[in-house]
């Protein structure tokens, strides 16, 4: 089986998110296999991958279903992939940034970006020490979350305090977390900015409920009758949730386009607040794993799934391109 006649693979753990994908990939006739992230195997001595291309779409939020074994193999198969010239669709560098939230805040001090200040803990006994430093209220947000989870808002030093000493912190998968301050949006609402293949494709206002603390859309999706972690985004439109699709001002896309560019992420999404304080841009969260908006071209005008499928034909290699594509591991120096 030649480069360009193998399957393009696609790497998933959540059962329903990614319907709209496979639907778009069916009625293009491509040739394409579903990977389940969660039960995986592979050969680190194989030089050729059974794919012509892989779509890296694991969930920071597997471990809520399970599966979270799933997260941290992801790292090594995308560096396998990698090594043995493989295109995969965010690799390693994206998978280290999408499940690290401490790694996403030193790329926004690199980059000069504002963010919500922050302390990074890997023992709850450092929590009270931390928020010291930090205005009230804070949020101790666990360093790999997803799906919203994981965040506990604390308006009292002593509350917090209540918490360690009663072991109620729970750190996460990595025993890591931030310990940040709250910051409440101006307008009552985030925004998500969805970039492909580097460059700006859509942007939303979603607007929080006002009892929400956590500044991930997933989370502000949590309405009372779905309190569920498999709801996110991208069922905001069918649960109710107003989402409105704007157009960020120039030097927001730029910083967006660098953030993505700097995390190597090829589909992906920044979110960012206005701080309703100071009026200040504050990023928050880089997502490898987007979930484009449900009903997306009433609400933002086009099918992104489309153009997403668009992005993975070009990406596709050629006959000729597929005979030099040569592992840099085997390239003699």
């Amino acid at each position: 089986m030649t480069a360009a006649t193998k399957p393009i693979g696609i790497y998933f753990e959540h059962p329903d998110w990614f319907k709209p994908l496979f639907a778009e990939l069916d009625r293009r006739g491509l040739a394409y296999e579903k990977i389940d992230a969660a039960h995986h195997l592979f050969n680190p001595a194989e030089q050729q991958s059974p794919y012509s291309l892989v779509v890296n779409r694991m969930s920071s939020s597997a471990y809520l279903r399970g599966h979270g074994q799933g997260i941290f193999h992801t790292a090594g198969y995308a560096t396998h992939l990698e090594r043995i010239g493989t295109r995969i669709i965010n690799g390693s560098a994206a998978t280290a940034i999408e499940t690290n939230k401490a790694r996403q805040l030193s790329l926004f001090e690199a980059l000069g970006l504002g963010y919500p200040a922050a302390r990074v803990i890997n023992h709850a006994s450092r929590a009270v020490e931390a928020a010291r430093e930090l205005r009230f209220p804070v949020v101790v947000k666990v360093n790999i979350g997803g799906s919203g989870a994981g965040i506990i808002r604390f308006d009292t030093l002593a509350g917090l305090q209540a918490a360690v000493d009663a072991n109620q912190l729970d750190l996460g998968l990595d025993q890591t977390a931030l310990v940040q301050e709250y910051v409440a949006p101006r307008g009552g609402h985030i925004h998500r900015v969805e970039t492909l293949d580097g460059k700006f494709l859509y942007a939303m206002k979603v607007y929080t409920t006002g009892e929400s603390f956590n500044l991930c859309p997933a989370e502000i999706c949590q309405i009372p009758e779905e309190q569920s972690a498999e709801f996110c985004l991208t069922e905001a439109p069918k649960k109710g949730i107003q989402v409105e699709a704007f157009t960020p001002p120039a030097e927001v896309i730029e910083a967006v386009e660098r953030i993505v560019a700097a995390a190597s992420i090829d589909v992906g999404g920044v979110e960012y607040l206005i701080d309703e304080r100071t009026g200040q841009v504050l990023y928050y969260d880089i997502n490898a794993l987007s979930n484009f908006v449900a009903d997306a071209v009433n609400v933002v005008g086009f099918d992104p799934y489309a153009r997403f499928v668009d992005y993975l034909e070009a990406q596709l290699p050629t006959p000729a391109n597929a005979l030099v594509a040569i592992p840099q591991a085997e390239v003699a120096v």
